[in-house]
């Protein structure tokens, strides 16, 4: 279930390294985001936490205060479980039910042989043409 409104925070006195991606999620204060880690929708991440380069802490996981995610791991869940990205069946296993397309963009997964990527294209659109008027400061 997507909830009302997918929104970010940051708790301060925390840094986030180069090509860093952080989208809808909760980031507490004294956090280390290493370069090219990635935090996605609904995730939340505890104080004094480090994602090492590349880390990725992943949908609606809750990475407790003072965790470390090992370079180039994956975090996934509630409780949160840091997995190597080799292990993609142990990813799998948690990512499943918590339902990405649903959470992010509130569509269903589509039948065999059908893709989401119109759907989806289609929103991303619409929401991007409301900056068209936008200016750079």
């Amino acid at each position: 279930m997507k909830p009302d409104g997918i929104r970010w925070s940051w708790g301060g006195r925390s840094w986030w390294g180069p090509t860093s991606y952080l989208t809808g999620c909760r980031v507490e204060a004294e956090v280390f985001l290493a370069t090219g880690s990635r935090i996605f929708n609904g995730a939340r991440i505890g104080t004094r936490s480090e994602v090492r380069i590349n880390g990725v802490v992943h949908l609606r996981t809750v990475l407790p205060a003072d965790s470390t995610v090992p370079i180039g791991w994956v975090t996934v869940g509630d409780p949160a479980r840091i997995l190597a990205p080799e292990d993609h069946k142990g990813i799998w296993e948690v990512q499943e039910e918590f339902d990405f397309p649903c959470y992010v963009f509130g569509l269903d997964r589509p039948g065999e042989g059908k893709s989401l990527m119109p759907a989806i294209s289609e929103r991303f659109g619409r929401s991007l043409g409301r900056h068209s008027d936008d200016h750079q400061i």
